[in-house]
């Protein structure tokens, strides 16, 4: 794929392409047609036949050169899965642009931002009992409790009233941690019914440490027929002007680590049905 990339990158060598794939064309028609020089164009063919794009033959005096559409349609097959991979992402990052813009043109004083609430529902295959394990348990939080493209690089977290919660995440190919913290929160848990109601309250800090905002989240489990019917609601307050990236990130960013949830869990019940 390289070889071809490298070969079609040449504007002259391009053009050659274009001409070729009208139709099968002699090396002098081809230079007359590129406004080249025949030898500079039969390096330009060669140079393409090599990399496996165009093929050729020789017709009495002539050597005709034809298009192999097979690398061709390679190359646009990997460019059309990389435009579908890049799509999907890209739709999160527009919506988060428009949110930062939006946000910081709200935060114009302390507490902009302490009538926020959120509320986000899934419905988890398994069962109150499980998604509680899901929830509290630190070693299955680090799988899941990050945006999408993050890692947890560091967790605290005990179901009891009264835990210190450490929360820290990094980029995801950052497993050196060399580069900046993507995020970290430091909070405490508030209230604890084992397979029915978490609650805590958690503080994302600022690169200077201090407090960008509290956020009051409350975690309710109901078992029905498909597994379990989880809301979360979140509630901000001590919102300061310096909050507003984080409070835009919020309503994607949340959602993409509930989704990560579901998609574990979803892992879980599969393996489980396999080794049945």
């Amino acid at each position: 794929m390289e070889d071809l990339l490298a070969a079609l990158a040449d504007p002259v060598r391009w053009r050659l392409v274009q001409l070729l794939a009208e139709r099968p064309r002699a090396v002098g028609v081809l230079a007359e047609l590129a406004e080249a020089r025949q030898p500079q164009t039969t390096k330009h063919l060669q140079h393409l036949e090599r990399a496996g794009v165009v093929t050729s033959q020789r017709n009495g005096q002539r050597r005709i050169y034809a298009l192999q559409p097979g690398p061709l349609q390679d190359l646009a097959s990997v460019l059309q899965g990389l435009a579908e991979s890049a799509g999907a992402s890209r739709e999160a990052f527009d919506r988060i642009g428009v949110s930062l813009e939006a946000e910081r043109l709200a935060a114009e004083s302390e507490g902009w931002a302490d009538t926020r609430t959120f509320r986000f529902t899934r419905t988890l295959p398994a069962d109150p009992e499980l998604v509680w394990h899901y929830l509290t348990d630190a070693a299955l939080l680090a799988d899941w409790w990050t945006p999408d493209d993050l890692r947890v690089s560091e967790l605290v977290f005990e179901p009891r009233v009264g835990a210190r919660i450490v929360h820290e995440y990094r980029d995801a190919d950052d497993t050196k941690g060399t580069d900046l913290v993507v995020g970290r929160a430091e909070g405490e848990v508030e209230e604890v019914v084992p397979g029915e109601r978490l609650a805590y309250r958690l503080s994302p800090l600022l690169p200077d440490g201090g407090v960008a905002f509290t956020s009051h989240l409350r975690y309710d489990l109901r078992a029905v027929e498909s597994g379990t019917e989880l809301e979360v609601r979140f509630r901000i307050t001590d919102s300061v002007v310096e909050s507003a990236d984080f409070v835009a990130g919020i309503e994607v960013g949340f959602g993409q680590s509930l989704d990560h949830l579901a998609a574990n869990l979803a892992a879980h019940d599969q393996t489980s049905r396999s080794t049945k």
